[in-house]
């Protein structure tokens, strides 16, 4: 793959409205590409270099005030084994907002923990120095059964990947690279634990890679549980990627290219009976990109069947709202803003009892056809209204929300009679309340109740 790209075929070529017509004449002759692939830019072909004005002294004020991670999130504050903490109840993390820390301690607890008996992780894109893939060689090194599958074709990380594929491989991790012709996309990490009752398993899932760097700037959901059920399912996933098993029918998990596409299409139809039954009926999604012409069709079909429908994607949509008899009740708005919009998440409103989802996954066909991707259902009534939470906000969004219109632009949302509200900014503060919060139980929990102040007039007992 690295030296195809070197001679691949050109889809696009840029040129600067003011490049000399000599030179314009000799790149399209000596790359053979066609007037339809050429696109006139009015400004710098590659803005890139805007990044060097953030590091110059006195434009501080110019850079937005960075969103810093509260470490640890106020669901896993004052837990001194995390494995105890899961084996409570599910846990949700949203990143960056949280920080992504969690995860590697996750892993790396695991690493040195005597009572580890196995660990298997997909990774697909991971940073250059990752204390992951580090943790993963430690285990290795103590003893643990570890299972990597890296997935070579991440395009454009291929080098980095296969370097450290190499280097699990020598520190005796069984080293995985996928199902052939399928890339391997789902973010899953399984962690089997002989605990005092019984062999365990405990699970971290994700909408998003394992990689510490892009986890600073990208919005993603992670979710730890140890519900039985989940990790059969885990369990069988990986022995379909190592080849040791056929595809099984999974208690609660949806897997592409198998099973997902029929499962989206199930739950779009569902909610269009659900409507002409005159039952509440609603669909949400937060997607990168809906560029997938089935899924599109049927969301045109629950349109007019009355069904509401909010998309918030945040790249490519290939879906037109807003049409008069065809896709009225469909709202598009994409959210971009000071980080980059990565989390998948699914709602359908089922009747009044609603069913949420996340996962890896966006409605492409290389999500749902070419991939092995992974969407999972949220059962813990906290992290289902945490979910509902993430929706809200973001649709509410009118800074970073832009919405699309019928003739396929994208306008700024009217701001008229509304609040001003940043999601990502808000996320943020949430995420520092409730670990405030946290802190503030657990002082009162060891220390007891702080002292007050008597009132003037009172005796102070």
């Amino acid at each position: 793959s690295i030296k195809k790209r070197q001679r691949g075929v050109p889809v696009r070529l840029e040129f600067s409205k003011k490049c000399h017509k000599s030179i314009r004449k000799f790149l399209v002759d000596a790359l053979h590409v066609t007037e339809d692939e050429i696109y006139v830019q009015h400004g710098p072909l590659d803005l890139t270099f805007l990044s060097k004005f953030a590091r110059i002294k006195g434009c501080e004020k110019l850079c937005f005030e960075p969103i810093t991670p509260v470490n640890p999130p106020a669901e896993f504050y004052d837990c001194d084994d995390i494995f105890e903490a899961i084996r409570e109840k599910d846990r949700l993390v949203h990143h960056p907002y949280e920080s992504f820390d969690v995860v590697v301690d996750f892993v790396k607890k695991a690493a040195k923990d005597p009572n580890v008996l196995a660990i298997k992780q997909t990774l697909y894109r991971v940073s250059g120095n990752s204390p992951i893939v580090a943790a993963l060689i430690k285990a290795a090194e103590n003893g643990k059964q570890v299972t990597v599958l890296v997935e070579l074709k991440a395009r454009f990380d291929e080098e980095n990947n296969i370097q450290w594929a190499t280097k699990l491989e020598k520190a005796g991790c069984h080293v995985i690279y996928g199902l052939t012709g399928l890339k391997t996309h789902c973010k899953i990490c399984l962690v089997v634990r002989k605990d005092e009752d019984g062999i365990r398993r405990y699970l971290h899932m994700g909408t998003g890679n394992y990689n510490d760097s892009t986890a600073r700037f990208y919005t993603d959901i992670g979710m730890f549980t140890c519900r039985e059920e989940y990790g059969l399912d885990a369990s069988s996933l990986f022995n379909t990627l190592t080849g040791y098993s056929l595809p099984p029918e999974y208690n609660k998990f949806i897997v592409a290219p198998q099973g997902m596409r029929p499962f989206f299409e199930e739950m779009i139809r569902k909610e269009i009976e659900n409507a002409k039954q005159g039952l509440p009926a609603s669909i949400t999604a937060k997607v990168n990109s809906l560029v997938d012409p089935a899924i599109i069709s049927l969301l045109y079909e629950a349109s007019q069947a009355g069904v509401k429908i909010e998309l918030i994607v945040r790249g490519i949509c290939c879906l037109i709202p807003g049409l008069k008899g065809w896709s009225e009740n469909i709202k598009v708005i994409s959210i971009v803003g000071q980080l980059l919009e990565h989390s998948r998440i699914f709602k359908f409103e089922n009747n009044g009892n609603p069913l949420y989802y996340l996962g890896s996954a966006d409605w492409m066909q290389r999500n749902l056809d070419r991939r092995v991707e992974l969407v999972f259902p949220v059962e813990d009534e906290d992290i289902k209204n945490r979910v509902e939470q993430i929706l809200k906000v973001t649709l509410k969004d009118t800074v970073n929300a832009r919405k699309q219109l019928p003739d396929t632009t994208y306008h700024l949302v009217d701001k008229r009679g509304r609040k001003r509200l940043n999601s990502q900014k808000h996320f943020s503060k949430l995420a520092q309340q409730a670990q405030n919060a946290v802190k503030k139980q657990t002082y009162v929990r060891t220390v007891g109740t702080p002292m007050v102040p008597a009132k003037e007039g009172e005796k102070a007992e």
